[in-house]
C-alpha cells in the first residue's frame, strides 16, 4: 500500500518531513537521506516530501527546494525551532535519519529537543548502533527508541543490538536494506576507457577519506598484488571528509602517496580527489575489477558504499565489521583479517587469478542487490510509514504541545550574555562591578576566569556563536596565571596586570583545574585543547599538596570531566583516587545521625562535595561514595528548604553555620544556588530519581524571585545577576561570580532538559 492509499481512519499522508544531512553537504547521510527522500516521492505523487537538513557550517549550503528548514548542528534552539515548525504545517509523519555525530549536544542529544515537542508519530533509522555505548550514547538512543513510533535497521545484526543491549520491543523494528541505485550488470571493461584503464585489472576503495578507512593496509599489499599481477591499478576515489580535513588538512591522503612511494607502487594508484556525483560514481564502480573495504572499526552496522558495491555485481574484498560480515555471507565477497596486508594481497591475487569464480561471485551479489534497489527500499518505507501511523494509539492532529504543569514545571529565561561581554575586556573576565559597571579598582582573579571558562565550555554544547572568543580570552588569562616555578596557579591580579600574590588559594587552583577538565573533556574546537592540555597536565599534581575540601572537590569534577574524553590517563586516574579516599574519609569522619556533612560547619559552595563524592562514585565505582553524596545532598537540601513556603533557602555568607551553632541566614549568595542546581542534576543522572530534577528546579528558582524576599537576583535586562540577597533587599552590584553562577546554572539546565528529562514528561 502506498502512503497516498487511505488508511484505516480514513486518511492519508500528505506530508512527510525527513530530517538528517542532505545534499549537497558532502556525507554519507546527506547522500541516504536524499536518496530516500526522493524514492519515496517518486513513488507517492500526490504526497509532499519536505527535508530538514543540520548544517555544520554557518554558511550552510546551497539546497534545492525540497528543503524547507535548516537547523544549526551546535544550536539547541534551533531544534525546538524545527518542531513548532514542523507542528503548524500539517506534517503528517516525520523520517528521522540517526547519526550521533550529526546533531549536536553530548552524543548528539539536541535532537531529543526537536522529538519531544512532536505531535506526529516518528520513524527512526538507526545508521549507528554501538554494542559498548557510553552512559549518553545509551541515554539517547534509548530515548530516541521510546519517542519513535518505528525504528528501522538495515542488519539483522542491527535488530539483535537493539533489543538485547537497548531493550527495544523487536514488534517495533522493521528491517529496511540500505537503498542502492538500480544499474545493469556490465562487464568492467565497457567503463574503463573512461579513466585511462583499458586493459588494465582495476581494484577500487572510495567514500569520505579519513584514517579509519585502512587505504594504507591495501597500499601495502599492493607489492605482492603487482607482482602477480602487473597490469593491476588501484583507485581511490573521494575527497577527505570535510571534518577531518578542518583539523588534520591533507595529512592523511598525503602519508597514503608517501607510502605508495615507499612501497613502489606510485605508478599503480590513482587518487581521485573529487566528491564525485551519483552518474560519475556508477560508473567508477562499473570500471571496478574488485572493490576493496579495509575499515578498521569492526563496530560498523551499515556501510553505504559496500552497498552501492555489492548491488551492482563487484566482487567484493573487505575486512570483518559487522555490516560486511553480514552483506558478504553465502560467497557474494570474501572477508580478510583487519590489518593484515599479507591475507588481503593473498586472496586478491586469488580472485584475479579465478576468472570463473569471480564472476560468479559477482553474479550471487548482484542478484542480492535487487531487493536493495531504490524503488524497493521505497515502498518498504512506505510501509512502515503506514504501520506507525496506524500503531499510534493517541493520535491527534498536528499543533503544539499542552503540557500540565507537573510535566512542564518553569519554562528557564533566555540566554543573554550582554553583562557577561560588558565584564570581560581584552585581559578577562573583571571581578567586581558596581551596580551593572566593571569595577577596575578591583582587577581579575584566575577563580572568575575558571568559571567563565566553564560558562564558555557550556556555551559550546549548546552551539553559541560567542564560545570560542570567550573561551580563548579566559584561556589566556589562566594560561599567564600558572606559575611555573611553584606548579600553581596565582589568582589576583590588578586591572594593570600586576599580580598581587605569587601562589593562589588552594581553591582557586581546583577551580582551575575544573574549568581545563571541562574544556578538555566537552569542547569540540581543536584550537583550545593544547593550551589546556599543557595546563592540566602541568597543574594536576600540585593539588594533592592542598588541604581544601572543595578545592579537592573542583578538581575532581574537573578530573571526571577530562577523563569522559581521554580515559586510560593514569596519572588522572591516580590523583582521582586518592581525592576522592581523602573526600570519604573526611564524611566518614564528621558525619554523624544529625549531622550529615564533611566538615564541622558549612561555609559556601557546599553542594559542590556532594557533587564530587557523586561523580567520583560513579567513576570509580564506589558504592560507598554514592550513598554518602547522595546522603549529605539529601540532608543539605533539607536544612537549605523554608519551613513556610518551601522554597530554597542558602546558607548566609554572615556567620555561615557551625555544628551546634546559629545557622546564617543571610547574605544569601548565587553560588550556592549553582552549586546546588550542579550537584542535584548529577544525583538525577544517577539515580532516575524525580526529586532531584525538582531539587534543582528548586535552587534556580532563588534566582528568579523564589527566595526569602520574593524578589529576583536574576536581571532579565543585561543577563547578569546581582551579589546577593540581603536581609532588606538584594545587592544590586552584578559581579563576575553572580552573573556566572546564573549562567552556569541556566546552562545546565538547559543541557539537562534536553539529555535527563524523566520518562514521564515526554508527552508528545
Amino acid at each position: 500500500m502506498s502512503v497516498t492509499e487511505n488508511d484505516a481512519t480514513g486518511a492519508f499522508i500528505k506530508r512527510i518531513a525527513f530530517v538528517g544531512n542532505y545534499l549537497p553537504r558532502r556525507c554519507g547521510i546527506a547522500t541516504f537521506t536524499t536518496d530516500l527522500c526522493e524514492a519515496v516521492a517518486l513513488d507517492n505523487k500526490d504526497t509532499t516530501c519536505i527535508a530538514l537538513p543540520v548544517n555544520d557550517t554557518a554558511a550552510g549550503y546551497e539546497y534545492p527546494s525540497r528543503v524547507r528548514f535548516e537547523l544549526t548542528e551546535k544550536d539547541i534552539e534551533s531544534y525546538r525551532r524545527a518542531a513548532d515548525f514542523l507542528n503548524i504545517n500539517n506534517v503528517d509523519l516525520v523520517c528521522l535519519q540517526h547519526e550521533y555525530g550529526i546533531f549536536g549536544g553530548r552524543a548528539g542529544s539536541h535532537i531529543l529537543a526537536l522529538l519531544r515537542e512532536l505531535r506526529m508519530p516518528i520513524v527512526t533509522t538507526m545508521h549507528t548502533i554501538l554494542v559498548e555505548p557510553d552512559a549518553d550514547q545509551r541515554s539517547v538512543l534509548k530515548e530516541i527508541a521510546d519517542l519513535s513510533d518505528r525504528l528501522v535497521v538495515m542488519s539483522q545484526r542491527g535488530k539483535g543490538y537493539l533489543t538485547d543491549i537497548y531493550s527495544v520491543s523487536s514488534s517495533k523494528i522493521d528491517f529496511i536494506p540500505h537503498g542502492i541505485p538500480d544499474v545493469p550488470f556490465v562487464d568492467p571493461s565497457f567503463h574503463k576507457d573512461l579513466f585511462g584503464a583499458e586493459g588494465k585489472m582495476v581494484l577500487l576503495s572510495f567514500g569520505l577519506l579519513s584514517s579509519s578507512k585502512g587505504i594504507e593496509h591495501v597500499i601495502d599489499a599492493l607489492p605482492a598484488i603487482v607482482a602477480a599481477h602487473p597490469d593491476v591499478v588501484y583507485i581511490v576515489l573521494g575527497e577527505t571528509h570535510p571534518h577531518v580535513k578542518a583539523i588534520d588538512g591533507e595529512a592523511y591522503r598525503l602519508s597514503l602517496q608517501w607510502l605508495a612511494r615507499a612501497r613502489g607502487v606510485e605508478s599503480n594508484v590513482i587518487f581521485y580527489n573529487r566528491f564525485v556525483s551519483l552518474e560519475e560514481l556508477i560508473q567508477f564502480i562499473g570500471a571496478a575489477d574488485i572493490y576493496i573495504t579495509p575499515y578498521l572499526n569492526q563496530a560498523q552496522i551499515t556501510s553505504g558504499t559496500l552497498a552501492y558495491t555489492l548491488g551492482a555485481g563487484k566482487a567484493v574484498v573487505s575486512t570483518p565489521y559487522w555490516y560486511a560480515e553480514e552483506m558478504l555471507a553465502e560467497d557474494r565477497g570474501i572477508l580478510v583479517p583487519f590489518r593484515d596486508p599479507p591475507a588481503l594481497a593473498q586472496r586478491v591475487i586469488e580472485l584475479l587469478n579465478d576468472d570463473a569464480g569471480r564472476h560468479a561471485m559477482r553474479k550471487r551479489a548482484y542478484l542480492f542487490g535487487r531487493e536493495m534497489i531504490w524503488s524497493q527500499v521505497a515502498r518498504r518505507y512506505c510501509e512502515t510509514f503506514e504501520r506507525a501511523r496506524a500503531e499510534r494509539r493517541h493520535f491527534s492532529n498536528p499543533g503544539f504541545a499542552v503540557k500540565a504543569l507537573d510535566k512542564h514545571p518553569g519554562e528557564l529565561p533566555p540566554l543573554k550574555l550582554d553583562h557577561l561581554r560588558n565584564m570581560t575586556d581584552e585581559t578577562g573576565i573583571l571581578q567586581h562591578a558596581i551596580f551593572t559597571v566593571p569595577n577596575y579598582h578591583e582587577g581579575y582573579t584566575t577563580d572568575d576566569n575558571a568559571r567563565a571558562l566553564i560558562v564558555s565550555a557550556l556555551l559550546e554544547d549548546v552551539g553559541n556563536q560567542d564560545a570560542f572568543g570567550l573561551a580563548s580570552r579566559y584561556l589566556a588569562f589562566i594560561w599567564y596565571a600558572y606559575n611555573s616555578e611553584t606548579g600553581r596557579f596565582r589568582n589576583f591580579m590588578t586591572y594593570q596586570r600586576s599580580w598581587s600574590e605569587e601562589k593562589g588559594s588552594d581553591d582557586s587552583h581546583g577551580r582551575a583545574l575544573w574549568a581545563l577538565g571541562t574544556v578538555l573533556g566537552r569542547s569540540h574546537t581543536p584550537a583550545l585543547h593544547s593550551m589546556a592540555g599543557w595546563l592540566f597536565e602541568r597543574a594536576l599534581p600540585a593539588i594533592l599538596g592542598t588541604s581544601s575540601p572543595r578545592a579537592w572537590a573542583f578538581a575532581l569534577i574537573g578530573i571526571h570531566e577530562y577523563l569522559r574524553r581521554f580515559a586510560g590517563d593514569r596519572r588522572a586516574d591516580q590523583v582521582q583516587d586518592e581525592l576522592s579516599r581523602r573526600l570519604l574519609a573526611l564524611y566518614q569522619r564528621c558525619r554523624s545521625d544529625n549531622w550529615r556533612w564533611y566538615e564541622k560547619g558549612l561555609s559556601y559552595c557546599n553542594a559542590v562535595l556532594s557533587h564530587a563524592s557523586l561523580i567520583c562514585g560513579q567513576s570509580v565505582q564506589s558504592a560507598g561514595m554514592i550513598e554518602a553524596g547522595l546522603e549529605s545532598l539529601s540532608w543539605l537540601a533539607n536544612i537549605q528548604r523554608a519551613s513556610k513556603g518551601g522554597h530554597f533557602v542558602p546558607i548566609g555568607s554572615n556567620g555561615f553555620y557551625k555544628k551546634d551553632g546559629e545557622r546564617a541566614r543571610f547574605d544569601q549568595q548565587p553560588v550556592e544556588g549553582q552549586a546546588m542546581v550542579s550537584a542535584c542534576l548529577e544525583a538525577y543522572r544517577i539515580t532516575q530519581d524525580d526529586r532531584w530534577r525538582k531539587e534543582a528546579q528548586r535552587a534556580f528558582e532563588w534566582f528568579l524571585g523564589r527566595n526569602d524576599l520574593n524578589l529576583s537576583i536574576y536581571d532579565p535586562t543585561t543577563g547578569g545577576c546581582r551579589d546577593g540577597l540581603h536581609p532588606d533587599r538584594p545587592n544590586e552590584n552584578l559581579g563576575a561570580e553572580s552573573t556566572l553562577a546564573f549562567l552556569q546554572s541556566l546552562l545546565e539546565l538547559r543541557l539537562a532538559e534536553n539529555t535527563v528529562l524523566p520518562v514521564e514528561t515526554r508527552s508528545r
